[in-house]
């Protein structure tokens, strides 16, 4: 039963146009649900699908620093509690997350494309790349980000193309901060940060995933054993790509810095490297059902599915997915 009240005439015309339509849909649902394989109910009935990706967080990362108090008072107080954990989080805890983050985002991009070092003259035509393959992944526009070690972020603001763009480039150089380029937000990061053959990153921000499970900083004052301050922390944390959104990452790395890909043939795969491979048609860089591959070993695919396997080679970034 439903009942309507305290409302006006229109509003009640509304509700009650709305109910007889959610009648008619339920008659219709249940019509089609009496015939076998109905593309209407395929088409009303269908249920959404989960993409499930198994997660593991890897670093547990903890501190512990002591001030001494008779140390403190000979130096006239200059080491404060707060100021030296502030200094530990911002100098130490906080930059090797974030180096961490990096690796991982670069090391699961979706695209890693190798270059030869950009220049003044290309670094804009390779950026251009990066935002053509996010447009082609069908990777939404805002909220992209591109990250850039100081190096490349110099070729940028000087090259013509950027100069040339419009006001607001200019502005931006002016201010000494990139804003935008293709429609990203252009991130200066420390050379350090990135890894060494990277020379920059382009991800969106529903692509990655950064939980930190525990970041716990305290201060004690003289506990037990300390005559004195003692400082404790701990960051419980990893970083992911979503193998559903690896579209949305992009990684221009140097030369000869990837892994060849693995080449498949007759149920066997060749590779020179670790090979992780799927039988479902799934991604094996992202799926739960990737397995380590044994050479030699005949692998028969899933019915209407392809073996998808790609390679790690030591010390370089994984392949691309091959199919066979």
């Amino acid at each position: 039963m439903v009942i309507i009240m305290n409302i006006s005439e229109e509003k009640r015309t509304q509700i009650c146009a709305a109910l007889a339509k959610a009648q008619q849909d339920i008659k219709r649902i249940q019509a089609a649900g009496a015939m076998d394989n109905s593309p209407e109910v395929e088409r009303i009935c269908r249920a959404l699908q989960d993409v499930v990706q198994e997660l593991t967080m890897t670093q547990d990362k903890a501190f512990t620093l002591t001030i001494d108090k008779g140390n403190n008072l000979d130096q006239n107080l200059v080491k404060n509690a707060a100021d030296m954990l502030r200094l530990q989080l911002n100098e130490k805890s906080t930059p090797a997350a974030d180096k961490y983050a990096f690796k991982r985002f670069v090391t699961m991009a979706g695209s890693i494309v190798e270059s030869a070092k950009p220049t003044k003259a290309n670094i804009i035509s390779k950026i251009a790349d990066a935002s053509q393959a996010l447009d082609d992944a069908l990777v939404p526009d805002d909220n992209r980000y591109l990250y850039l070690t100081s190096e490349m972020y110099k070729l940028v603001c000087t090259s013509d193309e950027f100069a040339g763009v419009d006001v607001l480039a200019r502005q931006s150089i002016a201010k000494g901060v990139c804003g935008e380029v293709f429609g990203m937000n252009v991130v200066r990061v420390p050379k350090s940060y990135l890894p060494e053959d990277v020379y920059f990153l382009v991800a969106h921000k529903d692509a990655v995933l950064m939980p930190y499970k525990i970041a716990d900083a305290k201060v004690h004052e003289d506990p037990v054993g300390v005559s004195g301050a003692l400082i404790e922390g701990r960051h419980y944390y990893d970083a992911y790509v979503l193998g559903a959104k690896c579209g949305g990452v992009y990684a221009l790395v140097d030369e000869d810095c990837r892994s060849s890909a693995p080449t498949i043939s007759q149920g066997k795969i060749t590779a020179f490297g670790k090979v992780r491979y799927t039988l479902d048609g799934s991604d094996p860089r992202y799926s739960d059902s990737a397995k380590d591959y044994v050479a030699g070993t005949v692998l028969t695919p899933e019915t209407g599915c392809k073996i998808r396997a790609y390679c790690v080679q030591s010390g370089a970034y994984p392949s691309e997915v091959a199919e066979g």
